[in-house]
C-alpha cells in the first residue's frame, strides 16, 4: 500500500515539474544508466545548464 503511494506521488511530481518546465534529473540519470551505459553521466549543475539552452536558446531575457 504504502508503495503504491509513494510511486504514485513521484509520478504526480515528475508531472507537475515537467508542466512548469523543471526537468528530472533523477529521470535523466535513469535513462542514461540503462539506455547509453558507455555514455557519461553529466552533473546535475551541467543538467540543469543544458536545459535551460535547449528551452531558452542560451538567452535570458529580462522585463527589468
Amino acid at each position: 500500500m504504502f508503495y503504491k503511494m509513494a510511486t504514485t506521488f513521484n509520478q504526480i511530481t515528475q508531472s507537475l515539474r515537467l508542466m512548469v518546465g523543471v526537468p528530472d534529473y533523477g529521470a535523466y540519470v535513469e535513462h542514461m544508466k540503462t539506455a547509453h551505459p558507455d555514455r557519461a553521466v553529466m552533473s546535475h549543475e551541467e543538467f540543469f545548464r543544458e536545459r535551460q539552452e535547449a528551452r531558452y536558446g542560451g538567452k535570458v531575457s529580462r522585463c527589468c
